[in-house]
C-alpha cells in the first residue's frame, strides 16, 4: 500500500496532458491536495528504491502524533483533577499540558485556566486548521448547528455518526452531559487527531473520509461498527461536512463503505434500506452527488459557517451561503424554519426558500441559490437571474463571459482556463 504518514493509503490519480491522450497514473496523498503539505507522490508504474522507502518511513515517523488516543484519554483524566490554575494548554503544540511537562514547553504560548466548559468545546479551544486543501476546517455557525440537531431529534434519530462535524458532535456531547434525559449520542470520525485529547475511544475515531481509513485499525473499525449497531428505537443518521475542494468520487466511495457497515448490522428483512444521511456540500455539486447517490435530494436550507469569510450569515459575509443538505430522507419530512423565510411547496412536497418560485413549465421550484430564477425557453430550463441566452454558445451564461468552449474543462464547473483548485464556483456561487 502506498501510504502517507498522516493520511493512510494514497489515492490513484491520472495526469493527462492533451485531450484524448492516455494519462499516466500516479499515487498522491488522499487528504492533502497540495504538494506543499504532503510531498508524497509516486508514478503508478515506478519502482521505489530502498533509500527512498527508508526516507519516507523516517518522514512518517516525525509526523506521527506524540501520544496515542489511549494515552490522551489517561492524560485527560489527570488534567481534569488539576486545580484550575494548573490547567494549561500549549497553543504552539495544540496540546493539554500536565504540570510535569511545563518545563519542556517553556517559551511556548500557553492558555491558562482551562475550564470544564472549554474542555467540552474543543472546536473553540483548538485553532482551526484553515489550510483549505488539507483540512478546510470551517465550523458550523451555532444557528445552523442547533437547527441540524433539532431536525435530527425531530426525525427520531438517537445516534449520530458525525463524519467531520466536530461542532455538532460537541453540541450533542455537552447536552448529554448536562441533561440525563437527553438521549442522543454521537461518534466523531475526523482526520484531526487533536480531538483525541478530549474524547474517549468510543466517542472519537481518527478517520480519513477520502480513503475510508481508520488510523486505529481494527479496534477503531469495531468501535464504529458497534456504534452503528441499532438497538430498538435508537435510529442512526450519518451527518458529514467534507472539505468543499474534496473529490466527490472519493468521498462517495467512503460514504458507501460506511453505509455498508450500517447495513451489515441490520436485522434480516430490512436489506433494501439505506442508512439515513445528511451530506452537507455546496449546491453546485448537486449533479455529481446524485450521480453516486440517486436516492438523495437537495434541500434549500442554507448552512452557515463561523470562520468562513464567504459563507457567513448576516452582514459580514456574503449574504447567502451556497452550502446545502443532501439527504436520502423524504424531502417533505425535512421541515425548514418558517421564521427564516422557508415555506412549503405543496406541488414539490418540500420546503423551499422564500425566493424560490415554482416554475409552471419545469413544474418544480428551480432556484438553487435562494434568488428567484427565470425560465429560458431556448434552454428549456430555469437559469440564474443574472444569466442571458448567448446564441454563440447556444446556452445561458453571464453577459460578459468569453465564448470559447473547449473539451478540457475544470472538474467542478466544466469550464476551461483554470484548474479546479482555483475554480471561481468554489468561491462565488
Amino acid at each position: 500500500g502506498n501510504a502517507c504518514a498522516s493520511a493512510g493509503p494514497a489515492l490513484l490519480f491520472v495526469k493527462t496532458s492533451r485531450v484524448g491522450e492516455q494519462g499516466r497514473r500516479f499515487y498522491a496523498c488522499s487528504a492533502c491536495r497540495d504538494r506543499k503539505d504532503c510531498s508524497f507522490f509516486q508514478w503508478e508504474d515506478e519502482k521505489v528504491s530502498e533509500t527512498r522507502l527508508a526516507a519516507r518511513e523516517e518522514y512518517n515517523r516525525n509526523r506521527q502524533p506524540s501520544f496515542t488516543h489511549r494515552q490522551n484519554v489517561e492524560r485527560l483524566k489527570n488534567f481534569v483533577v488539576l486545580p484550575l490554575s494548573q490547567r494549561k494548554f500549549c497553543q504552539d503544540c495544540q496540546q493539554l499540558l500536565l504540570p510535569s511537562e511545563w518545563q519542556e514547553h517553556s517559551g511556548h504560548q500557553f492558555q491558562c485556566d482551562i475550564s470544564t466548559a472549554q474542555l467540552k468545546a474543543p472546536s473553540q479551544l483548538l485553532y482551526p486548521l484553515e489550510n483549505k486543501k488539507t483540512n478546510a476546517q470551517y465550523l458550523f455557525a451555532n444557528r445552523s448547528c442547533q437547527f441540524l440537531l433539532d431536525l435530527i431529534i425531530a426525525l427520531g434519530f438517537r445516534r449520530v455518526l458525525s463524519v467531520g462535524t466536530p461542532r455538532l458532535h460537541e453540541m450533542i456531547q455537552s447536552k448529554a452531559s448536562q441533561d440525563e434525559d437527553f438521549s442522543v449520542r454521537s461518534l466523531l470520525l475526523d482526520i484531526d487527531f487533536r480531538y483525541s485529547q478530549f474524547y474517549a475511544e468510543d466517542e472519537f475515531c481518527h478517520y480519513n473520509m477520502f480513503n475510508h481509513y481508520f488510523f486505529g485499525g481494527e479496534a477503531a473499525h469495531e468501535t464504529c461498527q458497534q456504534f452503528l449497531y441499532q438497538n430498538t428505537g435508537e435510529r442512526v443518521i450519518m451527518v458529514t461536512d467534507p472539505p468543499f475542494g474534496g473529490l466527490v468520487e472519493a468521498l462517495a466511495s467512503s460514504f458507501k463503505k460506511l453505509m455498508a457497515m450500517w447495513r451489515e448490522t441490520e436485522k434480516e428483512g430490512d436489506n433494501n434500506q439505506e442508512m439515513p444521511v445528511f451530506w452537507i456540500f455546496p449546491y453546485f455539486f448537486e449533479s455529481r452527488i446524485l450521480e453516486f447517490f440517486p436516492s438523495f435530494s437537495m434541500m434549500d436550507y442554507q448552512v452557515d459557517y463561523d470562520n468562513h469569510a464567504l459563507y457567513k450569515h448576516g452582514k459580514t459575509g456574503r449574504r447567502q451561503s451556497p452550502v446545502r443538505i443532501f439527504t436520502n430522507i423524504t424531502p417533505r419530512m425535512i421541515v425548514l424554519p418558517i421564521e427564516e423565510g422557508y415555506r412549503f411547496c405543496t406541488i414539490c412536497q418540500r420546503y423551499v426558500s422564500s425566493g424560490n418560485q415554482h416554475c409552471e413549465i419545469c413544474n418544480s421550484c428551480t432556484s438553487k441559490d435562494g434568488r428567484r430564477w427565470k425560465h429560458c425557453a431556448l434552454c428549456n430550463k430555469c437559469v440564474k437571474p443574472s444569466w442571458f441566452h448567448c446564441d454563440k454558445c447556444n446556452c445561458c451564461a453571464l453577459q460578459d463571459h468569453s465564448c470559447e468552449r473547449t473539451n478540457a474543462g475544470c472538474f467542478v464547473c466544466g469550464k476551461a482556463g483554470h484548474k479546479r483548485s482555483t475554480c471561481p464556483r468554489l468561491s462565488l456561487a
